[in-house]
């Protein structure tokens, strides 16, 4: 087993302003019908409110503290604005208490602050980068990650993303500059089942120690093979390799796949 240090942190009791309550579903949708397999229990949470948007343009804020979040893998950071206002965002590596950060098209090129990309220079790590400007970032967000800024043409940005994609990106979105903190997160090892069930983790079972009615897997005399010619889901679709993309509108905005074919 091992454990982060958790050298950065700052503080321990979360800002009250910024925190809501924040009930289990344990992997079931609206209507009880469990959607997401293996979710359920798990230490009691509430939610910090991070700011996406970073829309508080043009205002210098101090980080206030570095916190744990238990609801992600990165780290955040408590900024205090200069009207008073508090909020939380990811921190990113090497940012400190007393720190100033700032966003919008006239912050400087500085780790946390938030820019548009066409503001940006070439080869300039990236986090937290939006798909459509104003709706606030849904790329790049988990712990020590981040993407590089590869090219401009036009209104788009060529942006390499964690995974290997490179893809078009509005040059009016906002991204964030440096890298996701919590670097050290990949290298954990939890260790026994019990800490995966602090998580929220429930066990899982393999296909082949089911019977028949239960997995296509399933069945046979012995420790027998799948009995077919690849694997599937318990549902009988194609598993390990089959494409699950189906997003026709954004294809064209992908410039080179994660999984390109190597020589």
């Amino acid at each position: 087993m091992s454990v982060s240090t958790f050298e950065e942190i700052t503080q321990t009791t979360p800002e009250k302003s910024l925190i809501a309550p924040l009930k289990k579903k344990s992997g079931r949708n609206n209507q009880g019908r469990i959607t997401v397999r293996h979710r359920g229990g798990g230490h009691k949470r509430r939610y910090r409110m991070i700011d996406f948007k970073r829309d508080k343009h043009g205002v210098p804020a101090t980080v206030s503290t570095i916190e744990y979040d238990p609801n992600r893998t990165a780290h955040i950071a408590l900024l205090t604005y200069a009207d008073g206002e508090k909020r939380y965002i990811l921190a990113p590596v090497s940012l400190e208490v007393g720190d100033t950060v700032m966003s919008g098209p006239e912050a400087e090129i500085r780790v946390g602050n938030a820019l548009p990309i066409y503001r940006i220079p070439l080869g300039t790590q990236l986090h937290n980068i939006e798909l459509q400007p104003g709706k606030g970032a849904q790329l790049v967000r988990s712990a020590g990650v981040s993407a590089q800024l590869m090219a401009k043409e036009g209104a788009y940005a060529q942006v390499r993303l964690p995974s290997g994609e490179v893809r078009f990106i509005s040059q009016n979105c906002l991204a964030t500059i440096g890298q996701v903190s919590n670097v050290d997160h990949s290298n954990i090892t939890l260790g026994k089942a019990g800490r995966k069930r602090w998580l929220g983790i429930r066990p899982s079972v393999r296909g082949s120690a089911m019977d028949p009615n239960s997995h296509p897997h399933g069945g046979g005399e012995g420790r027998s093979p799948v009995g077919m010619p690849g694997p599937k889901t318990p549902w009988g679709k194609p598993a390990l390799g089959a494409k699950t993309r189906k997003n026709k509108q954004t294809d064209r905005y992908i410039v080179r796949r994660r999984q390109s074919k190597r020589k």
